[in-house]
């Protein structure tokens, strides 16, 4: 028995850009679209609107430009439309081989908005379809609305299909559930009927996320014939947006049992190029991408993977790229603490792991989170004269700002019994701060310093206006290392200062 492949459309570019506030510029288009046909190897990408404005024509061009060195070519499609073959020549002067003609898949549509007849409409797609044919490009064919169209007038889109099946210019027929109205049910009634009555015709699904039902239905779709699914990264798109490829990925392996070509080790690098460019937080419990749902939180649990991986399931992080984290607060219990003090290299006695354990109960009791970078430092806290002191001590600082001058900082610092002073200026007073310590680390000690990757700050849950304010720093280290420091302060820059400080003693 051979093995089933289901083709992936990723629509990031086209319809993930229909989210609400997001709108990539032409070299965005290009890196993602270089990450996703290169690194995650989608098998079909659609990457604009036809006409939609000069950097959609510029993104298309550079895009095209790139596919056809990769011989990819075919693989990039863009949405056209009715319009007097308008769209085919937009798409042809941008170097492009496959348009995805909008149509009109119920009567309701096709009669109120386009206002003509089924036999208007459909003449149209043909003289569409003709024309591309003729300027070198296939056509694959979305019915808008087909969900609706199937519900409420079946009969005209069957019409539809005898009428252009015949004619022999559709390559694949697309199936839209573009008000998100479908459940699973429904969903395998109406891919049953269409792979019925068309057993050879190729259709993929395209699903939306009102009902928060995308996944799902897609699941369904996909059980009951259909060939290809569309999905966009982080699940972007319109309204609630589409069905996530990387939850696609893993129901289609993991509980369908069929094959894509997706290299699943890169769906988080995409997910996070794509938050980046689109400015669109991925959820921490987002399946798969988001931050939390590799960390193990109950002890239990990371009692259990010490003893036969008990909680784990197919979604090893591993297979993602990504490593199982064991979070610290008061849910924690000692395994994980123990968990953790491993992947640091920390060795502790059972009396003062229960010590430790219990320090860090009481600070999930107050809200505080605690990371494992802290981990050291409350270890260092409560067994004072088992740990060794700080290294990297900050003996004073002081940092300014001024009206029409940039900030200035001066720092002094203790590494290792040693003290050290630097003063400079920056764009801001933490900038400042931190060219200080990157001075002093460059000049004196001739050693590499990290670099800062993200940095976030917010108020911990149930804060007030006097809140303390909480900044979390990723920092990059050569050879890729990524570590997540915490400082908590009133003053955001004291606490951005404390999370620095904490990262060097890490360091040292």
């Amino acid at each position: 028995m051979s093995t089933r492949y289901i083709e992936i459309v990723d629509s990031t570019l086209r319809d993930g850009e229909q989210t609400s506030g997001v709108s990539f510029v032409p070299h965005e288009k290009l890196m993602m679209a270089r990450m996703l046909l290169r690194d995650v190897n989608v098998d079909r990408l659609e990457v604009a609107s036809a006409r939609v404005s000069e950097g959609e024509r510029q993104a298309v061009s550079m895009i095209c430009r790139y596919a056809k060195q990769i011989d990819r070519l075919d693989s990039i499609e863009v949405l056209g439309f009715c319009d007097g073959h308008k769209s085919a020549d937009w798409i042809a002067e941008c170097g492009g081989k496959v348009m995805n003609l909008l149509s009109k898949g119920s009567l309701k549509h096709c009669q109120l908005q386009l206002k003509k007849s089924p036999e208007e409409h459909f003449q149209n797609i043909i003289d569409e379809a003709s024309y591309a044919h003729s300027k070198g490009i296939s056509v694959n064919l979305y019915l808008e609305d087909w969900s609706n169209g199937m519900k409420d007038s079946p009969e005209y889109v069957y019409q539809m299909l005898d009428t252009l099946i015949a004619t022999g210019l559709i390559r694949r027929f697309m199936l839209p559930d573009t008000l998100g109205v479908l459940d699973p049910i429904r969903t395998m009634k109406y891919i049953d009927d269409m792979v019925a009555r068309y057993p050879d015709v190729h259709f993929d699904f395209h699903s939306h996320n009102d009902y928060d039902l995308a996944v799902a239905n897609s699941h369904a779709a996909v059980s009951r014939g259909v060939r290809g699914l569309h999905v966009t990264v982080n699940g972007l798109g319109e309204r609630c947006g589409n069905a996530p490829l990387a939850s696609i990925q893993v129901i289609l392996k993991d509980q369908i049992g069929v094959m894509t070509h997706i290299n699943e080790d890169k769906l988080n690098a995409i997910s996070r190029l794509v938050e980046s460019y689109s400015g669109i937080a991925i959820a921490p419990n987002q399946p798969i991408i988001g931050d939390n749902v590799f960390t193990q939180v109950a002890g239990v649990h990371a009692d259990g993977d010490q003893k036969g991986n008990l909680y784990a399931n197919a979604l090893i992080p591993e297979r993602f790229g990504r490593r199982r984290e064991y979070a610290l607060g008061k849910n924690s219990g000692r395994a994980n603490i123990m968990k953790n003090l491993e992947e640091l290299g920390l060795e502790l006695t059972p009396e003062q792991a229960a010590r430790v354990t219990r320090r860090i109960t009481e600070l999930g009791d107050k809200k505080e989170i605690v990371t494992q970078e802290d981990l050291p430092f409350i270890v260092s806290d409560v067994l004072k004269h088992d740990t060794p002191e700080d290294k990297v001590k900050l003996v004073s600082y002081m940092v300014s700002t001024s009206y029409g001058l940039k900030p200035v900082a001066a720092v002094k610092l203790e590494i290792n019994g040693k003290l050290y002073e630097e003063q400079c200026s920056g764009d801001g007073q933490y900038d400042a701060f931190v060219r200080c310590i990157r001075h002093i680390y460059k000049n004196n000690l001739g050693r590499q310093f990290p670099w800062l990757a993200n940095y976030t700050v917010s108020i911990p849950p149930g804060g007030r206006t006097d809140a303390l304010v909480q900044t979390v720093i990723t920092w990059e280290f050569d050879g890729g290392k990524i570590v997540r420091t915490r400082g908590l302060d009133a003053d955001q820059t004291e606490a951005a200062i404390k999370a620095t400080i904490k990262m060097l003693n890490i360091l040292e």
